[in-house]
């Protein structure tokens, strides 16, 4: 089972890390409305396609706030590794959702382009312009937040926001030519909003990537298994290292490591050489290593 400080830290990062998502939840909350009155007030489906996608984007942040309180669990005795799951797969669960809501958001903004309606407001461009500074300054907020805890989900929910981002300018070029175009141009918006629908698709497709990646224990950046060898190699009684695998699980990385030592040292000083192991590299916290298992071998003569 993990140490306890271990468990502590990444406790600490899951909670933090779920604070920014509820953040993220008020603010598609407040976003939505004003998409929604701007889209209806305004004439412009690219503008309502956008905020029923950020209506879309609460439930799945409520899937990502979810899926970081359960991974901020300790060990327990059914899940002597924690939780640390719990987080790829609530960002699967929200790739998902994006991909199905690329094609809902499709299939409408085609049946509006066959039906014959007025052009958009200029005034829903200011709405628009709005809405991308914010989801571009939040979707970096996020990101960095994401970066600095290690978390695949985070970085899916930065990129989501962002994916906001782009989809908003998307109809935002599309409503400017249908008001540059004027008559027989109205439908500009809407192909702008399926033209939005192929960035989220897509978008949806890495996210989706990333976290199965985590799921099925996809192996650690080589710069990060060559660092794990390096502080090993560093500790005083270590000749070589044979296997070193590691896995992410949350917000951590579990680590197994083969270590070769004097083949005449006692049962208890290559003990010792093997907790020295263990504690080098959970103390290397910029990497949020929260469990080592370290195997002794004796040294090839």
């Amino acid at each position: 089972m993990p140490p306890p400080f271990a468990a502590t830290a990444v406790r600490a990062r899951a909670e933090t890390s779920a604070r920014l998502v509820l953040r993220g939840i008020g603010l598609n909350a407040l976003l939505a409305a004003v998409k929604l009155a701007g889209g209806i007030l305004g004439n412009t489906y690219a503008l309502i396609a956008d905020a029923a996608e950020s209506m879309l984007d609460i439930l799945t942040s409520v899937l990502v706030w979810a899926g970081f309180r359960v991974a901020a669990r300790p060990p327990d005795e059914n899940h002597p590794y924690g939780h640390g799951k719990a987080e790829p797969l609530a960002g699967l669960a929200v790739a998902l959702f994006i991909f199905a809501m690329a094609g809902w958001v499709a299939w409408h903004a085609v049946l509006e382009i066959k039906t014959p309606h007025h052009g958009p407001a200029w005034w829903t461009l200011l709405v628009l312009a709005g809405v991308i500074v914010t989801k571009t300054w939040f979707s970096r907020r996020m990101s960095r937040q994401g970066e600095a805890v290690g978390s695949t989900t985070l970085g899916i929910e930065a990129m989501h926001h962002w994916s906001d981002a782009v989809t908003s300018g998307a109809a935002f070029v599309g409503i400017g030519i249908a008001l540059w175009g004027g008559a027989g141009w109205e439908t500009a918006d809407d192909w702008a909003a399926l033209v939005g629908c192929v960035i989220i698709a897509y978008n949806g497709v890495n996210m989706g990537a990333r976290a199965l990646g985590d799921v099925m224990d996809t192996a650690a950046p080589q710069n990060f298994a060559n660092e794990v060898r390096a502080i090993a190699l560093a500790v005083p009684g270590v000749r070589a290292l044979d296997k070193v695998r590691m896995r992410k699980s949350g917000l951590s990385h579990l680590v197994d490591i083969q270590v070769r030592v004097d083949g005449a040292l006692t049962v208890r000083e290559g003990h010792a050489i093997a907790h020295a192991v263990q504690d080098a590299l959970l103390a290397s916290a910029p990497h949020r290593i929260s469990d080592v298992t370290v195997h002794i071998e004796p040294a090839r003569e």
